[in-house]
């Protein structure tokens, strides 16, 4: 069974930034394609940011590209999502998910291609 949890969320003014991190436990061999996900309040959930095992490639919503940066630390079996130029239109509960993947170069961008979610973290950014 693998765990995932998430911390850094908060209340942020428009342009500002926050980090996300998510840990990962309970596998021994830490192999995880991740994602990050978003569901503001009466939408559906999107993806936000998809990036393979090895961290070497990701996927970036439109809305995101340029202000979000996602990271991997491997060695801590962590991801960190660095959000800058926040928008309000950000504001939003933040999951991160995992799936096992021994594959490097692959990455999910749908929710139902993953196994495991963080508890979330609520991101609000005021106007």
């Amino acid at each position: 069974q693998v765990q995932l949890v998430e911390s850094g969320g908060g209340l942020v003014q428009a342009g500002g930034s926050l980090r996300l991190t998510c840990a990962a436990s309970g596998r021994a061999d830490g192999r995880y394609a991740m994602g990050w996900f978003r569901q503001a309040s009466g939408k559906e959930r999107e993806v936000v940011v998809a990036t393979t095992w090895s961290g070497a490639s990701a996927y970036y919503a439109d809305s995101v590209k340029g202000r979000f940066t996602v990271s991997k630390d491997n060695a801590k079996n962590t991801v960190y999502l660095q959000m800058n130029s926040l928008k309000p239109e950000d504001t939003a509960v933040y999951y991160c998910a995992a799936r096992i993947e021994y594959r490097g170069s692959v990455y999910y961008i749908n929710d139902k291609d993953y196994d495991y979610w963080g508890q979330g973290a609520q991101v609000t950014v005021s106007s």
